[in-house]
This record gives C-alpha cells, sequence and structure tokens, in this order.
C-alpha cells in the first residue's frame, strides 16, 4: 500500500493540474463572448440597414 500513496497523491495532482487549465480556459472564452455577440448584432443591425436604404 505504500507504494501507492505517492501515485495516487500524483494522479491527484495531475487531475488537479487539469482543472486548473480547462478552468483558465472557459473563463478566457467567457470574456471573449460579449464582444462576439457584440459585433454580430452590429453586423446584423447594418446588414438591415443596408437592405432598406
Amino acid at each position: 500500500m505504500q507504494t501507492e500513496q505517492p501515485l495516487d497523491t500524483e494522479k491527484i495532482r495531475a487531475e488537479i493540474s487539469r482543472l486548473i487549465a480547462e478552468t483558465s480556459k472557459i473563463n478566457r472564452e467567457n470574456a471573449f463572448y460579449p464582444f462576439m455577440v457584440g459585433a454580430t448584432v452590429t453586423l446584423a443591425m447594418v446588414a438591415v440597414v443596408k437592405l432598406f436604404l
């Protein structure tokens, strides 16, 4: 059992590192989405205005 404990600890640390990396990626994406939505709405409004002018 002694040999498995360090291995289990390393597995847990690797899993925690993976989760932290995924969380960081999601947070970066969440900061980017409002800009994309704003740009899409702006372009849609420009397209509608262009159709009627």
